[in-house]
């Protein structure tokens, strides 16, 4: 499996309706509410990088109430953080 971060911005008072659409879409993990200059932080996991770079081009950039996107591919999952000192 492969995954991404997507920070959405949305047009002004449509973030439920992006919210609803996000739902429907299998593929889409996580969705959080943000504060800044994004108002949605979506998590994403597909089978293949193929099928994710289509899931964020096709059902998430295109949606009418998303203004812009900011997508961060996650590298591996974070299971042990460890300090520089230790």
């Amino acid at each position: 499996m492969v995954g991404s971060f997507i920070l959405l911005n949305c047009k002004k008072n449509q973030e439920k309706n992006v919210i609803a659409y996000l739902k429907e879409i299998s593929e889409v993990k996580e969705i959080q509410c943000v504060s800044g200059p994004y108002d949605i932080l979506v998590k994403i996991q597909a089978p293949t990088v193929d099928e994710l770079h289509e899931i964020i081009t096709w059902k998430i950039r295109k949606l009418k109430n998303v203004r812009s996107t900011y997508t961060l591919k996650i590298n591996e999952e974070a299971t042990d953080c460890k300090d520089d000192n230790s």
